[in-house]
Formats: C-alpha cells, sequence, structure tokens
C-alpha cells in the first residue's frame, strides 16, 4: 500500500481528497498542528505531527510517504484582507513548502511525487470580457495574489530528486462549504445575488474532478510542472448564478444585482476576487489524459443539487 502524507487535511479540499484516497486504495497520515481526539479523527486516516511557525515536522510521516499533498493555507476570502491576514494568507503557503523541501532535502525518504496546490490568483485578471483564456506558462500577475502564488510555488522549487507536480486551482464547487454555500444562502430567500455585473468568467472545478486530478498527478509519471485546475467550460458569474437558482428553486426566485461598492463595503479589499474576470485554459491537463467527469456547468450543478 502506497502512503500519502497530506497538508491542509481540515479543508475543503482535504475534508474531501483524504477519504477520495482511501477509497483508491492509499494509506493516508494528515499532518497537524494537534492531533485531534479520536472521536473527531476521520476513519482510517492517520495523523502525524507538524508546526510551520516553529519549523517542526515529524521526520517519520516522511521518511514512511510514498507521496505527498501540500494543501495548507488560509483561507483567501475567509477574513477582511487586514495586513495582519494577507501575511498570514502568504505565510502559512510559503513556510509550509518550504519546510516541506527542507524535509525532503534533510530526511532519508522514499517519496516520489511533490503535489503542491496553487491558484489561478497567479493570473490576475482577464485583459477584457472575451480575452484569450490564461495558460500555465503567463507570468503572475502583478498583485497581492499574484505575488503570493509565486511565492508559493517557488517555495517548493528546491526540491529536486523528486517528480513535483502544481495544480492552479479555481473556484471549488463543493456541497461542503466554500464558494457554492456562498451562493446558495441568498437563495433561501429566493434572491439569486448576481456579483456586480454579473459578466465576470468564474473559472470553476467540481470537487469531485479535483480529487480525481490529484490521483491522476500521483498515477501518471508523464505529469510534471504546473497545471491549472480548471474545468473546461468557464462561464460568467451570472450564469453561474442563474443556473444554480433554476436547480434549487425552479422559477421561483428574483435576480438582483449586487452593486460592486456593497461588496466592498462588506468584504473589503478581498472583493476583488468576486468581481474580477478571470478566464483560465484546462488544455494542458487534458492534453496530459485527464478527462473531466463534470465539463459543463449544467452537469456540475445537477450532480450538486442531487446529492
Amino acid at each position: 500500500m502506497e502512503s500519502i502524507v497530506l497538508t491542509g487535511g481540515t479543508g475543503l479540499v482535504g475534508r474531501a481528497l483524504a477519504p477520495y484516497l482511501l477509497q483508491k486504495g492509499y494509506s493516508v497520515t494528515i499532518l497537524t498542528r494537534k492531533i485531534p481526539d479520536s472521536s473527531k479523527q476521520q476513519p482510517g486516516i492517520h495523523y502525524a505531527l507538524w508546526d510551520i511557525k516553529n519549523n517542526h515536522i515529524d521526520t517519520t510521516a516522511i521518511e514512511k510517504a510514498t507521496h505527498i499533498i501540500h494543501l495548507a493555507g488560509a483561507g483567501v476570502v475567509d477574513k477582511r484582507w487586514s495586513d495582519a491576514y494577507k501575511t498570514e494568507i502568504e505565510q502559512s503557503r510559503v513556510q509550509g513548502g518550504l519546510l516541506i523541501a527542507r524535509a525532503l532535502q534533510q530526511t532519508k525518504h522514499q517519496v516520489k511525487t511533490l503535489l503542491c496546490a496553487s491558484a489561478i490568483g497567479w493570473y490576475g485578471a482577464d485583459a477584457s470580457i472575451g480575452a484569450p483564456p490564461f495558460t500555465e506558462t503567463a507570468p503572475p500577475a502583478m498583485d497581492f495574489l499574484g505575488h503570493t502564488c509565486q511565492l508559493w510555488e517557488q517555495s517548493t522549487d528546491a526540491v529536486t530528486a523528486v517528480r513535483v507536480v502544481k495544480l492552479r486551482t479555481g473556484i471549488v464547487l463543493s456541497n461542503e462549504g466554500g464558494a457554492l454555500a456562498e451562493f446558495k444562502k441568498p437563495l433561501a430567500l429566493g434572491i439569486a445575488a448576481v456579483l456586480g455585473t454579473g459578466q465576470q468568467v468564474v473559472s470553476w472545478i467540481h470537487i469531485t474532478d479535483l480529487c480525481r486530478m490529484y490521483v491522476a498527478a500521483i498515477q501518471n509519471n508523464q505529469l510534471q510542472g504546473v497545471y491549472n485546475a480548471v474545468a473546461p467550460q468557464p462561464v460568467s458569474n451570472k450564469t453561474l448564478t442563474l443556473q444554480l437558482a433554476k436547480k434549487i428553486r425552479g422559477r421561483f426566485f428574483i435576480p438582483i444585482n449586487v452593486p460592486a461598492w456593497v461588496l466592498k463595503i462588506v468584504m473589503g479589499e478581498s472583493s476583488v476576487e468576486v468581481l474580477k474576470s478571470c478566464t483560465v485554459s484546462s488544455q494542458k491537463i487534458s492534453q496530459g489524459g485527464f478527462t473531466f467527469l463534470y465539463p459543463s456547468i449544467d452537469a456540475a450543478l445537477t450532480e450538486l443539487c442531487h446529492q
């Protein structure tokens, strides 16, 4: 049985990925700052300690690992972007990557693959509506998230003895939280809240396809370097919102545009992330042999709304 060490196991992606990996026959060890009580542990999952701030990692877990998946990082829109929280967003990703890289350099191990999450925040905003989609060769944006993603990806560049794959992930659609939960909240009142003009493009991915992509990256030795983890058919915010409304409410909802200035008051600087248009290509991962179960927003929402 191959063993996987996973960081960020309590996040949206980690909570789905850990049991998925178990189903696929892998042994899973989650690196955590505090071992949870037995009543709160996921069945079949092992736990080991790491502490980014104090540069500590359980080297025994690294020694036993066949693959490492690094997801850990503070949520980008979980809080308003104060200077302190922006530092936390950056350092939680970068310092974690550096700690793993050092462990791999200093510990005798059998790791074959290091899979690192990144984000399409690397690209920034589309130059214009209808602009060609971003590909993996595009330079990082000259803004906070672009710089953060650049440092995030660079944090593991020192790893040379194993195959490294970095997945720049789009908006993850899941029933367990994240963006979809926020889209659903106003629908409970019969309101389809279109953000800003609604014309901004959302590059998204179904949580199941993202989990499948991590497994594909483990199993396909030809995959190496950076790939965009987004579905082949990005959509506008308006299209996503109205299709979700129809799935949940049928005809019984009222579309309302939430002005950009309202979002800026409520969310602060981070509102830029829900207002910007970012069209990202999935062509490279598809050419690498990956097939999406949910390539369209209709297929994704149909599945998510009927679980």
